[in-house]
Order: structure tokens, then C-alpha cells, then sequence
């Protein structure tokens, strides 16, 4: 629990340029144990027409339950964001072409 008086901590963070680049994910899987969450970020190639979908993993992440908590927390708020700007985007007023009629 935060205590009232206690200091805001800021973090500093260094990475590599390799890892500021990052990785593309375009399927993930979670799972969990008693102690700990996993998330297995990979690629897949979708377009395939097998049975079996072939792909790569490119990163696993453990977390403990309570970083997976405030993961999940941090994705709502950042999704809500996201979605609340592109929702008005896509108002008429605001270029978007909700509601407009084609000309031809």
C-alpha cells in the first residue's frame, strides 16, 4: 500500500538500441502456475491452409501475480486511450467518413 508521505520514485531505464527496436508479435498465449504468470509473445503465419499453424516464438515473460495485475490495469487504461482517439478520428467533423454518402 502506498504511504502518503513517501516520495513519488521515478525509474530510469536503459536499453539497447536491439532491444528499443523490439520484437513483432502477432499471437500470444498466457498461462500461470501457483506463483507466477507466463506470456509467450510469437509470429504465426496466418495465411497458412495447414491443420497446423506454423510459427516462432520471439520472447516468453514471467511476471508475479501482482505485475500481471498492474500489466492488465496499464492495458485497459492504454486501450481506452487508444480507443477513445481513433473513435474521434473517425467522426465526420473530424475527417472521418461515418455517415457520409459516396458521390458516385
Amino acid at each position: 500500500m502506498d504511504e502518503p508521505n513517501q516520495p513519488q520514485r521515478q525509474f530510469n531505464i536503459h536499453y539497447t538500441p536491439e532491444v528499443m527496436a523490439g520484437h513483432y508479435s502477432n499471437f500470444a498465449n498466457v498461462s500461470h502456475s501457483d506463483y507466477e504468470f507466463t506470456i509467450t509473445f510469437a509470429r504465426v503465419d496466418h495465411e497458412a491452409e495447414d491443420a497446423e499453424v506454423a510459427g516462432v516464438v520471439v520472447t516468453r515473460v514471467n511476471l508475479s501475480p501482482k505485475l500481471m495485475r498492474e500489466l492488465i490495469d496499464a492495458m485497459q487504461d492504454n486501450y481506452s486511450k487508444w480507443s477513445t482517439r481513433e473513435n474521434i478520428k473517425n467522426l465526420p467533423e473530424f475527417g472521418g467518413d461515418v455517415g457520409q454518402e459516396s458521390d458516385s
